[in-house]
């Protein structure tokens, strides 16, 4: 039977260097069948420039925590052969695996090298200023703890079109590599913020070098060979070349894997950016929906002053669904990251609610929402009122959907169930005052009682004959009304 997609990031950043996740993750498997996870995304596995490296300093992406390089040979979350494990494990729990992949960048290089390079303007990468000298950059990649095991490749300054710092007097800058051939991708394949954005950080890969672009496509078929991940998620693509993005998912496609799931980074609120992205890679991966993401920050920083009927003006959701991949908190968003745009704790119910209830997008549940966030700035799970959201998802958010977003402050949104899911739902949420809405969940409910599996409310709500009711919320909060007298239990169990 047809669930209903969920993905899960199972990570957050302040996660202990204890090596445990992969195996943390493993025992987790049956929970997460149970709370109606249908895939999982996994931290970088590879090598980083530490242990403790959340998987975003790369050094080396053949390294699943199998040789002994920067000082360690488990990675912070644990051996190749325990990641494996996982895998294995979610996969004989039907949930599909998606590795979280950097490709963007290297860092913690082996050796320093000399090589000429221009100075830019951090304001306008394209503008150069200074004259080309030579400086001395980490970009030389031997991986002497691997010894050549899965590939001879190694890397130097030929691979990468910029790096950060000049280690003969110490300067850090933003380094354009001179060479024939060499400089910043076309403006028109990576974004335009800064000039031009395929400068991020560490040192840059060059895609424009068929060298790097003929060893990535090889460690991309040995990755996904190697582990048997059912799908990536791409970090950073607006600063990635499209063009090598859409060759590299059609090689990997063409692999006989068709159904290749890959969903990518873009970070940003602007959607004609998005869906040129989109267009230059030719539809063929999904994107997070990070415009509906700040419009969950601004509603909960605005309070009643925000306008809930234009909630998804603007998003991906809206405009383009089959490729929006919703959330509401990631990583990156979490409070003390270079990112930081954590929605507000009294908004976050709300929006989950809109996310995992409505019909637009893949839906993506945070670890850190779910199990909570460590470090100095630790937020606490809240995995209580999420379970009650995430069994109306599994079990009542199916069929056609009614949209009732016409008001400022009091906007909901019915489903009216289909054939294998017989039990709809009527959602309805306030940024204010306590409000009501009629609404229509379907005539086959008429004169049947509804009450708010939240438990916000004790009202019991009946149908009437034209399956239409007056449904109820408090104030600054979600209600979500179904049908009285089926219990959790029952519904699952017909419904899986």
């Amino acid at each position: 039977m047809t669930r209903n997609g969920l993905m899960m990031q199972y990570f957050e950043w302040h996660l202990p260097n204890d090596g445990q996740l992969w195996n943390n993750i493993k025992d987790d498997a049956e929970h997460l069948k149970e709370m109606g996870v249908t895939s999982v995304l996994l931290p970088p596995a590879y090598k980083g420039t530490q242990q403790s490296d959340v998987g975003y300093g790369v050094y080396d992406l053949y390294d699943l925590g199998e040789f002994d390089q920067k000082g360690t040979v488990r990675t912070k979350y644990g051996t190749k052969e325990e990641y494996i494990a996982a895998i294995k494990a979610l996969h004989d729990h039907d949930i599909f695996v998606y590795a979280d992949v950097v490709l963007n960048h290297k860092a913690g290089a082996d050796e320093t090298e000399r090589f000429m390079a221009y100075e830019v303007n951090p304001e306008n990468r394209q503008e150069k200023i200074s004259e080309p000298y030579e400086i001395e950059g980490w970009t030389k990649f031997n991986f002497e703890g691997r010894n050549d095991t899965y590939s001879d490749f190694k890397w130097n300054w030929r691979h990468f079109s910029g790096t950060d710092y000049n280690d003969a007097d110490g300067k850090k800058a933003i380094f354009m590599i001179k060479g024939l051939e060499k400089g910043w991708n076309d403006n028109e394949t990576v974004d335009n913020e800064f000039g031009n954005y395929d400068y991020l950080m560490f040192a840059d890969i060059d895609y424009e070098n068929e060298e790097v672009i003929e060893e990535t496509k090889k460690w991309a078929e040995w990755y996904i060979n190697e582990t048997g991940v059912d799908g990536f998620r791409l970090d950073a693509v607006k600063h990635i070349s499209s063009p090598f993005i859409d060759d590299l998912l059609k090689e990997i496609r063409a692999n006989n894997r068709p159904d290749f799931f890959v969903v990518g980074e873009y970070w940003k609120y602007d959607l004609p950016a998005i869906h040129e992205f989109l267009e230059d890679t030719d539809y063929g991966l999904d994107l997070f929906d990070v415009p509906l993401h700040f419009n969950f920050k601004e509603a909960g920083e605005a309070g009643s002053s925000y306008d809930l009927s234009q909630l998804y003006d603007g998003t991906l959701a809206s405009e383009n669904p089959t490729h929006a991949v919703t959330f509401i908190d990631n990583h990156d968003s979490q409070p003390g990251q270079a990112l930081e745009s954590f929605v507000a704790s009294w908004f976050k119910p709300l929006a989950y609610a809109s996310i995992l209830l409505r019909e637009e997008g893949f839906p993506c549940l945070f670890y850190g929402d779910y199990y909570g966030i460590g470090g100095e700035d630790s937020v606490e799970a809240q995995s209580e009122w999420l379970d009650n959201l995430l069994y109306l998802r599994r079990s009542h958010a199916y069929g056609e959907q009614h949209d009732y977003f016409d008001h400022p402050n009091c906007v909901g949104w019915t489903r009216e169930g289909d054939e294998n899911h017989p039990y709809g739902l009527a959602a309805i949420i306030s940024n204010s005052e306590a409000g009501e809405k009629e609404m229509y969940v379907g005539k086959q409910y008429a004169g049947k009682t509804f009450t708010d599996y939240t438990g916000h409310l004790d009202d019991k709500i009946v149908i009437d004959e034209e399956g239409k009711a007056v449904f109820l919320v408090n104030g600054g909060s979600v209600s979500v009304w179904v049908q009285e007298g089926i219990t959790p239990e029952e519904a699952y169990q017909e419904n899986n």
